[in-house]
């Protein structure tokens, strides 16, 4: 099984931006983390972090057709404005798993609408960067 985890903007940013919100974990310990569950799972697992909305759409796009079984994303603040990660992700029609680092629900009131969830199949939120595994988790075991 391959999964591809892909990040919005500004998760590269982990650790630095708002530890209060999104932890004091790094983007680096994310993708430790990340590696580590593919290996205990036995799976592969690819990553992808943008701070555009059109690489995101091309990174999408660029899994039809291929060994890609699952897609985790979380697209961060497009979350809330990206029809074209929605189409993206409806067009290539891989099973898909949102995730949010923090509680999304308890944050602003823009922050409550997720364009992506329309199309994602589970939303994890508020369970910091384990919230990744979770998803990895759940894909590895429904698609396997």
């Amino acid at each position: 099984m391959h999964i591809l985890v892909i990040n919005g903007p500004n998760i590269n940013m982990l650790g630095i931006r708002e530890p209060s919100i999104y932890g004091k974990n790094t983007y680096k310990d994310l993708l430790k983390e990340i590696q580590n569950v593919a290996k205990e799972l036995d799976i592969k697992v690819s990553t992808f972090q943008s701070n555009h909305e059109g690489e995101i759409v091309d990174k999408i796009q660029s899994c039809y057709n291929t060994d890609i079984m699952a897609i985790v994303i979380n697209p961060a603040a497009y979350t809330h404005t990206s029809v074209a990660i929605l189409d993206a992700l409806k067009s290539v029609n891989i099973p898909a798993v949102e995730v949010h680092i923090s509680n999304i629900d308890e944050r602003e009131k823009f922050r409550k609408k997720s364009y992506t969830s329309l199309y994602c199949e589970k939303v994890i939120i508020g369970h910091g960067i384990n919230g990744y595994i979770e998803a990895i988790n759940y894909l590895a075991i429904k698609y396997t």
